[in-house]
């Protein structure tokens, strides 16, 4: 598993990548969010790849208030999470976000926190990420669409 920033090339990939109808309200809409990384000079869209084919996608945001109503200093914010739902359940997200840590210590080393937001009521990615290395700092989010959100972090050391 590696990742790469979306190109033209692999954009046709990405928006066909699907999540189970329950998981839409939490990951958003996958073409929004090409579209206003793009715009975003302080966000890139990111394809996750096993060998050449794009099974997943993701955010990053780099101003520093995106998923936390407060500043967390040296951080990038993760969103939009998702492993397209016929390659989930076999470990590709946490090699992913092992993918995209590595990434981010390549290209952005002055940066030292991974942040996300994940919903209360989303055990399943709750525990995900837990087992991926983000630990909640037990603060809540109120602003997100689908309800409160807790924030996690994981070190890019």
């Amino acid at each position: 598993v590696h990742v790469a920033q979306v190109t033209r090339e692999l954009a046709p990939q990405v928006r066909a990548l699907r999540v189970a109808p329950d998981q839409y309200n939490f990951v958003g809409d996958v073409e929004f969010n090409l579209v206003d990384a793009e715009r975003d000079p302080q966000s890139d869209a990111m394809a996750i790849l096993a060998g050449d084919e794009v099974i997943g996608f993701y955010r990053l945001d780099y101003a520093p208030t995106v998923v936390a109503w407060k500043p967390v200093p040296a951080s990038v914010g993760l969103r939009s999470f998702l492993i397209d739902r016929r390659h989930q359940g076999h470990g590709y997200g946490a090699a992913a976000i092992e993918a995209c840590c590595a990434d981010l210590r390549r290209r952005h080393p002055e940066r030292q926190l991974l942040a996300l937001n994940v919903n209360c009521i989303n055990r399943s990615a709750i525990r995900a990420y837990r087992k991926a290395g983000f630990v909640d700092t037990g603060e809540l989010y109120f602003g997100g669409r689908a309800g409160p959100q807790h924030l996690m972090l994981r070190s890019l050391d």
